[in-house]
Formats: structure tokens, sequence, C-alpha cells
């Protein structure tokens, strides 16, 4: 056979413009605001005809139509669907005996695809070559399950169709797939709740159901969505709905390469916005009035909905498809009359128990809590909730059997966690609890939640869960021994569900949610103590931590009044556990040991006054005092050693400190008392996280923000500083500081800190200013606007500073220095980080700040040093 011969054809600028001009054509309509999915697969077809049309034109020009080989488009490409930044997946299938020339042919039509502007994906392989490497490589036994002849010699790729239908073990390929498919959610957070989810990626995603449809092809079940129905693989109403939702992810991710400009799968902050406004939502309405729900927040609901179904979906006939795979029926054991136990799996007897029997439906999941050996829903299970959605209706959600089934359900002794997040999975959840189902797929744009609101409240109720069982006592003993005396956990689990019931509705979600926990008390006939206490834990959830995190714990006062909106120690020992598992549900980097810290004093504090034992400050110094004079009897301290120092310092001091505390100051401090130079000592904290740093010197104008400053250049953030001035005027500063970028142990940084800041503190040059930091992404695409409040304490003596601002690098120290500018003076800082949002609040004094325009003046410039970014 001779060489091929490379005819001259087009030029590859000619085809460039031509094909970019077609493709637009077709784009044109894409990011048309509020178009519809139904034209979105045309829209893909046609996009892969336009590479078809060129590819082959350009294989021609290459000459290679007389080499026998044959070009093939495998992947996504080879279903005939082409998104619009995707690369275009080839293989060149040669012949065992190419003619001379072919190699060089075939490489110059490869580059003449990207000179056309075809981003092509090539492989160039033999018939042999093709099937030992999908023997060895599940992904390239994939891709040829669905390739798709180009042109080229049809019998060459009938016959690789053949070998690779022959060489296909289904079992193999169906355990590898589903391997494939567990190890690809993992990567993608294993939720299809993901607040940047990868729409082809995700669970719920695209890849699920090619999946599907590759299992199926493999099996011989068919190749389209019909031909699944046809087989009895699924009924017509699924396939509906798998076609529907297909639509939408087929359209978000194509919408998504075009706002991008790229292959870009993942719905970023960045992007949400103009993907949701090209859907057509908008976050404001025609005359300027703010709506509920952000444009990106209605965007991602509908995307978690569509994700949510094919999550389902794909499981149904997954199951099924393993089952028509299986090499035997699994045994069957009967439990009632309504359901079998099928080799482990809960399956109804019948297809048509939950529309004959609705109260079936709650059975179901008290039956998977107390039946010992379930593991899951069957098929058959799974496909009959499914289609009896419709079932569960407003008469379904007031039957008084349901009623006490979904109590009994929350009051069994385990399995509460899976039993909850089942129901919502299979949407069972948010139909018997119908204001449920208003924050399924609701999005939080407060910087700090991780979750959907639905998921943050099952993770929620999955912590308070774990507090009841030994083997999680570890994590959280305190809260672990307080539960061990707790008579009736689903009190909690009930609060759990109902805290952020109303998230998303405008107001303050804590007094809605208290309703809507009043109401389902009322419908489900709980105690009216019992149904005060959700009541109260709903409306006051946030209550202790902004307590804790934001109010001076030494002030008697601020104890006093806590203890007077708790009330009594049952409704305390509620509202601390709830507060612990909400701060540990809302994502991984809002809680730290330093929080767990304060809610734990507050708790104690806050015990005593409730016992009884009124707030007594000199009692409470004096025995302070005592502790830590054994403290320090234990280091072999001289019995008056410490008095110089003592007496300079006030009842204030003693207040804000720890018996433990005091002593480590008297340890380091006693023989520097009343000295002229900086004393710095620094040690792990106490509370587990990061370091505690002791600062002692006269004090001066601008120290707090060179202190500040210090820890911001050396890549510390400060979550909390205590400021004392003693009578002889010097300073007793402690701040615990965690390292941004440190993950080695913090005995190796306390040196470094002591040395850095005795430098720093040596210094007298003017501060620097602060240094340009970039937000974050997330925090660039849901700015959170400044707010700065000053106030007058209870007393009227000083003044409490709250600001609330996006987070970032240098943000305290930019803040420290305007208050050093204008001769205010910090007292207490308590830093709360939520996420990517800061919540910082100071107790302050300044002479000026009786003046309201100097106010004025110290507010606006605070406001501009919390908006300075690059």
């Amino acid at each position: 056979m001779p060489p091929p011969t490379r005819s001259p054809g087009v030029p590859a600028a000619v085809l460039r413009a031509g094909y970019q001009r077609d493709k637009a054509a077709v784009l044109g309509t894409l990011l048309t605001p509020g178009a519809s999915t139904r034209g979105i697969r045309s829209l893909l077809r046609r996009l892969a005809q336009l590479a078809d049309r060129l590819l082959c034109r350009l294989w021609a020009q290459a000459g290679l139509p007389d080499t026998g080989a044959a070009l093939v488009a495998v992947g996504g490409y080879g279903r005939a669907q082409l998104f619009p930044a995707s690369d275009v997946d080839v293989l060149v299938l040669l012949p065992q005996a190419a003619p001379a020339g072919t190699a060089a042919a075939v490489e110059a039509f490869i580059g003449s695809c990207w000179d056309a502007g075809l981003e092509v994906g090539a492989s160039v392989r033999t018939l042999c070559d093709c099937l030992l490497e999908s023997a060895a490589d599940i992904t390239v036994q994939t891709a040829l399950l669905e390739a798709r002849l180009l042109c080229g010699d049809a019998a060459l790729f009938a016959q690789l169709q053949a070998s690779h239908a022959a060489q296909m073990d289904v079992r193999a390929f169906l355990r590898a797939k589903t391997l494939e498919m567990r190890q690809r959610h993992l990567r993608q957070e294993n939720t299809p709740y993901a607040l940047e989810p990868n729409c082809k990626e995700s669970p719920g995603g695209l890849r699920d159901l090619q999946l599907i449809l590759w299992l199926a092809r493999a099996a011989g079940l068919g190749t389209r969505w019909h031909d699944l129905a046809a087989s009895g693989l699924a009924t017509a109403f699924e396939v509906r709905q798998i076609e529907r939702n297909e639509a939408l992810l087929f359209l978000v991710r194509a919408r998504l390469h075009a706002l991008a400009g790229r292959r870009e799968d993942r719905l970023l902050f960045d992007l949400q916005t103009s993907v949701a406004e090209v859907f057509g939502y908008r976050s404001t309405a025609p005359d300027g009035r703010r709506l509920p729900m952000r444009a990106s927040e209605a965007l991602m609901r509908r995307y978690y909905w569509a994700a949510k179904a094919v999550s389902q979906l794909t499981q149904i006939l997954l199951l099924g498809i393993e089952e028509r795979l299986a090499p035997a029926r699994a045994p069957v054991r009967p439990i009632n009359a309504r359901f079998l136990d099928r080799g482990g799996l809960l399956e109804v007897a019948s297809d048509t128990l939950y529309q004959k029997q609705p109260r079936a439906i709650l059975e179901t999941f008290l039956l998977h809590q107390t039946t010992p050996g379930l593991q899951g829903l069957s098929v058959r299970t799974l496909r009959a909730l499914y289609n009896a959605r419709h079932a569960m209706d407003a008469r379904f959600r007031s039957d008084p059997a349901n009623r006490a089934t979904f109590l009994a359900i929350l009051r069994q002794p385990s399995g509460i966690t899976r039993a909850l997040r089942l129901m919502n999975q299979t949407s069972v959840l948010g139909r018997y609890l119908w204001v449920f189902r208003r924050i399924v797929g609701q999005m939080q744009h407060d910087l700090f939640h991780v979750y959907t609101v639905d998921q943050h409240t099952l993770m929620v109720v999955r912590n308070v869960r774990r507090f009841f069982l030994p083997e999680h006592a570890h994590e959280f003993p305190t809260c672990s021994q307080l539960a061990a005396g707790w008579d009736q956990p689903w009190l909690l689990y009930v609060a759990a569900l109902f805290h952020d019931i109303a998230k998303g509705r405008g107001g303050d979600h804590s007094k809605l949610g208290a309703l809507e926990a009043r109401r389902f008390c009322r419908q489900h006939g709980i105690a009216a103590a019992d149904a005060a206490l959700i009541e109260f834990l709903v409306r006051e959830h946030l209550t202790m931590s902004q307590v804790a995190q934001k109010q001076d714990l030494a002030d008697p006062r601020v104890i006093a009044a806590f203890a007077a909106r708790v009330g009594n120690e049952r409704r305390l020992t509620a509202l601390y556990l709830l507060t612990v598992a909400d701060i540990r549900g809302t994502g991984p980097r809002v809680w730290s040991a330093w929080k767990g810290k304060l809610l734990e004093d507050l708790y104690r504090l806050t015990l005593r006054v409730l016992g009884g034992a009124a707030p007594d400050p000199a009692a409470e110094v004096e025995a302070r005092k005592r502790e830590a004079l054994i403290l320090l009897a234990l280091h072999a301290m001289p019995a008056e050693a410490h008095q110089r120092l003592w007496d300079t310092l006030d009842l204030s001091y003693f207040m804000r400190h720890s018996a433990p505390d005091i002593a480590w100051h008297a340890r380091h401090l006693s023989r520097h008392a009343g000295a002229a130079r900086p004393v710095v000592r620094a040690r792990r904290s106490l509370a587990g996280e990061g370091l505690e740093v002791l600062i002692y010197t006269p004090d001066r104008p601008d120290l707090f923000a060179r202190i500040c400053g210090y820890f911001d250049r050396a890549g510390f953030s400060i979550l909390d500083a205590r400021v004392h001035t003693s009578r002889d005027g010097h300073a007793l500063d402690t701040f615990q500081v965690v390292a941004r970028d440190h993950p080695g142990p913090y005995r190796e940084l306390a040196p470094l800190v002591e040395d850095g800041l005795l430098r720093a503190l040596a210094s007298d040059a003017p501060l620097p200013p602060p240094r340009a930091r970039r937000l974050s992404r997330r925090a660039r695409s849901f700015p959170i606007a400044p707010r700065v409040e000053l106030r007058p304490d209870a007393q009227g003596a000083r003044w409490l500073l709250s600001i609330t601002a996006g987070d970032r690098a240098g943000l305290l120290y930019g803040v420290a220095r305007v208050l050093s500018r204008h001769g205010v003076s910090v007292h207490l800082a308590k830093v709360s980080t939520l996420g990517e949002r800061v919540e910082d609040s100071f107790l302050v004094e300044g002479a000026g700040l009786q003046d309201p325009s100097r106010r004025m003046a110290l507010e606006s410039e605070l406001l501009e040093a919390l908006i300075e970014e690059d």
C-alpha cells in the first residue's frame, strides 16, 4: 500500500475562523437569560457535529482515508455531547500493518486539529493496543465503551467493538466503577451540597448519570434512558425525572464553560452570581428592593435539589443493576406483614405498600433503627419511597399515628442520626416536616457555615448524639459528662432540628424558629415543661456563644444577667450542649479549643450563680490568691516573693485571671516588679491550642498596637487579649495566639516569640502602616459590610467597641493603630473568628470618647481600616 498523500486543502486559519464562527452561532442562545433546559441536548449535539465535520475534513486533507485507519470519537464526545470548552477526545485506530508514512500523517493530522481550533485529546493505537490498554486501565475500557466512528475504516472499528465487548467482564467492570465512584465522591467532599460543587464530578453530578449508562451498556440493558425503562430497570416516571435533572446539569455546565471562557466544571463563588443571572435569577427587584434570597442562593438551591434527585435515582438504578448481575438472589426473612429483610436490606413486601398504607413510610425508618442486622434500604424500598412522595400530604403530616412514629424514631436509644439522614436523602424528612423542606439546599452566605442549612442541622443533631455515646467521650469530656446525667436526649434532638429551621426567611430566625418549635410540640403532644425547654433552646441558641465570646466573663454582672436569662441548671446544661454542637457543626475552621474554654468557663460560672452562690468578687479573689499561693509553693517560690507584684494589681486583674494564670505571672514577674525593661514569657496555651503570651512593660500609648503589629508580622492570629495596667504604671497583658501557618509543636515557637516581641517593644520607630492583604476568594464573592458600634458600658465608665468585618490577616493591627492615634486604650479584646468573618469586641477608654464628634471620627477611621484591601 502506498504512503498516504496529503492534499493541500483549505488553510488552517480559514478552517479555524469558520469553526469559531459556526460555534459562536450555536452558542448564541446559551447565555440568554431565562432560557429553558429544553434545547440544551440539541446544542451539545450540534457542537459535536461541528467538530465531526471539521475532523473528517482534516482527516481527508492529511491523506489518512488511504491508510485503512479509523478516526473514533471517545469519552463524552463519543456520546455526541460536546460542551463549549471540553476537549475533543479521539482515538486514531491503526491497522496492524499500516503503510509507510502513516505515523507522520497522523502527527500532521493532530497538529492541524490544533491549528484549526480543536483542542484534541488524541491517542493513537492499534486494535491489540486498545485491548491491552482496556484490560489494564478502567478509564480506557470505559472510553471505548461509548466509542463512535467518525470516518475511516468501518470494518476495523466494528472489529474493535466486537473484541471489546467479548473482553468485557461485566461484574468486574461494575465493581471497579463502583469503587471509582466512591473514591471520586470522597475527593468531592462526599456530598452533593458542597458550597462550590463540581457539576460533573460531585455526588449527584453528571458523572453519576454517566456511570449508570456505562453499566447499563456493559450489561446489555440499553444505551439510553428510555432503554432502561424498556428493560424494566427504571420506571417511566424515573426516566422523566432523570432527563429533567440531567438537562439542568447540562445547562449549568455549558454556561459555566461559556462564562469562564475555559473548561470550568465547578460552581465557584466567583461564577455563581453570573450563572444565576443567566438563569434569570436576581438579587434585587426591578424597583431596587432587596429580595429575600440572593440570585446565587436561588441558583444553588435549584442545583442542590437536582443533585439530590440525581443521587437518589442513581442509587436506585445502581442497586437495580447490581441485583440483575448478582449470581444468586439474597435470602429473605419476613419482619412483619409489610416488610422483609432481604440480605440485610429492608424491603417492602409490595410495590404499592406506601400508596395503600402511608403510615408504613415512617415505619420504614423506625424498623431500620430497631431491627438487628439491617444495613440499608433495598432498591425496591427506595423506589417505592421515591414514587410515594405525593402520598406524604397534609393529611399524612397531621395523622396522629405518624406523629407518634416520628417521636418514636427520635426516642430510640440508637440510630437517630442515620435515620434522620436517610429520611433526608429520600426526601421523607422534608415531606413530613414541611418547615424542614424550606431549608433543604438553602445556602448560608455568612462566610463561616460550610454546609447548607439542612446539612448543618443534621450535623448538629449528630454532634448532640455523640455526647451520649461512650465511644466519643474523649472528644468533649465535659459535654459527655453532662450528657450522662441528662434524662431525655430526644428533647435536645428536637431543639437541634429546629434551631435553624427559619433561616432564609428574613427577620430573627431564632424567634421565628421558636414559634415553629412551639407549633411542633403542640401538634405532637409534647408535655408543657418539655415544650418550654425546646422553645427556649431554639430561641436562645445563639446567646451563650455571644456572651462567652463577646463579653467580659470576669464581670459578675455579666454572669448574673446571663444566669437570669437562663433561669435554671437544666436549661443551662441543655443550652451548653446545644451551643457546643452548633458551633462544631458550622465548619471545621470555626471551632477552637479557646472557644471551648470560654464556653466551659461561662457554664461553670453561671452554674455557681444558679446554685445560690451570690457573686462575691472579694471572696472569689481571696480564693484565687490562696490557690495561686499553693501553686507557687510547689515551685519553691519564697513565701513573700509575690507580694511586691500583687500590691500593684487591683481587683479586676485577679477577677480576669484564673489561679494557675496568676501563679504563672507571679513566678516570672515577681523579681521584675516595677522594672523599666519589658519582660515577655510564652507557653503553650492551657486551652490546648496555640500560645499564651505574657507581657510586662512600662505602659505607653501605642503599646497594644505595637504588640498587634508584631503578631501580624510574625504570622500569628490573636484569639484573646487581656490588658491590665498596674497602679505603678506597668502594663500586664496576656494574649492567646495561634500561628496561621505553623503545623509543628508550639513549644518550638515560644522562644522565638519571646525574643521577637522583646525587640518589637524596645523599638521607638513609628508604627508601620498595615500591609496590604488580599481577601480570600470567598470573602470577595460574598462581602460583609463592615460594622462598627461604640456604646458606653453599664456603668458609663468605659466603652464597648464591637467590630464585624470579613477576616483577613492584619485586620486587628489596623484597628489597633486607629485606636492608638485617637488615644484610646484597650482593657479587654475578644477576637471571634467565624470562618472568614470576624466579630471582635473591645472594652476601651479614652478622654476623647465623651465628645460625640470625636467618637464619630473614630468610628469613621475604623470603618476605613476595615475596608482596606488590595
